[in-house]
């Protein structure tokens, strides 16, 4: 019941946000420079060509007529057709539904593929540098975040080409092997943009954990307790101070959310994965209104449930936070 009423709540607060972003997107996308019609027709265009194409793509109306005619359908679920093509005003194009069908599959294994690494690396790492603060381990994971703090990604990315792409051979360096290929070789072709995508979101976890973690360790009268109990370091590490820091885990887990959706249009780009960090990009490239808003939606909605689902492992780490809730 509890965790209905998170959610009820969260969905409430995140209308708002979507619709919000939505109607910044077609804002920004109407500001920019040139048009869809004179983009699809070429430089040698002439005005009445472009003129032409532009009222059969619907593109003359009123902005705010544009606006909740798209949304109007979005809440539907009809996001209507990609202008890029459709030069018949809607009944013969693509439809973004479909473009997102084929595109979306391959960002979220990517991303997913990304946050799991991080994730499975970060926690062990955070508990053994935790374990002896400016130990070997400790200083050896502090350099390796530091590097991922600083090198920008696009440079790791092609750092991470040169070594295990070009030089050793183990993977390929463009293009992307569906699942119903074969799974091991859907994983090999995934398997360096994921660590790429995943490398820095790595570092964050690392430190924040370990930081989170040490400052426990020291100053939690729980620790102490269980010490003079005669519980081992490790068993206090895990059992005891992981699950209380796993809430500011949580919550930047929560955040980076953002963080993988845009480290995906980079990545995309330099290997070469059909995904929706791709389409993103040449829609945007292409004035592809209908489509950059469809893949902004669903990009945005993403964002906004990771953070539900944040609120919700609140809850369910900390019995507490329901029954604040409750008397709410």
């Amino acid at each position: 019941m509890i965790l209905l009423q998170v959610i009820g709540k969260r969905l409430l607060q995140a209308i708002p946000v979507v619709l919000g972003v939505t109607f910044f997107t077609f804002v920004v996308l109407n500001l920019l420079p040139g048009g869809t019609a004179a983009t699809l027709l070429g430089q040698n265009a002439t005005p009445a060509l472009v003129h032409e194409l532009t009222i059969r793509l619907g593109l003359d109306h009123p902005f705010f007529v544009r606006y909740f005619h798209w949304l109007g359908s979005a809440l539907t679920g009809n996001f209507g057709t990609s202008l890029t093509t459709d030069s018949g005003g809607g009944s013969g194009g693509v439809t973004v539904a479909s473009i997102i069908a084929q595109r979306l599959p391959v960002t979220a294994e990517v991303g997913g593929f990304a946050f799991v690494l991080a994730l499975v690396f970060a926690v062990p790492v955070a508990v053994l540098a935790a374990r002896r603060p400016k130990g070997v381990i400790d200083r050896l994971s502090v350099l390796v975040s530091m590097i991922g703090f600083s090198c920008p990604q696009f440079i790791f990315a092609l750092l991470m080409i040169l070594i295990f792409a070009v030089h050793l051979g183990l993977v390929p360096v463009l293009g992307f092997t569906p699942i119903s290929a074969g799974l091991w070789s859907n994983l090999h072709s995934i398997i360096l943009p994921s660590a790429t995508l995943g490398f820095g979101i790595f570092c964050g976890y690392a430190r924040l954990l370990r930081a989170d973690l040490v400052d426990q360790m020291n100053q939690e009268d729980y620790i102490i307790t269980a010490r003079a109990k005669g519980v081992g370091p490790y068993r206090i590490l895990i059992i005891h101070a992981l699950r209380n820091s796993m809430f500011g885990l949580i919550t930047v887990v929560a955040l980076n959310m953002g963080t993988l959706v845009g480290g995906a249009v980079i990545i995309e780009q330099i290997f070469g994965l059909p995904g929706m960090g791709q389409e993103l990009l040449q829609a945007i490239n292409n004035r592809d209104i209908t489509t950059v808003q469809a893949i902004v939606t669903i990009l945005a909605v993403s964002v906004v449930l990771a953070n539900m689902v944040a609120d919700i492992l609140y809850a369910v780490l900390d019995p507490r936070i329901k029954y604040a809730g409750q008397s709410s």
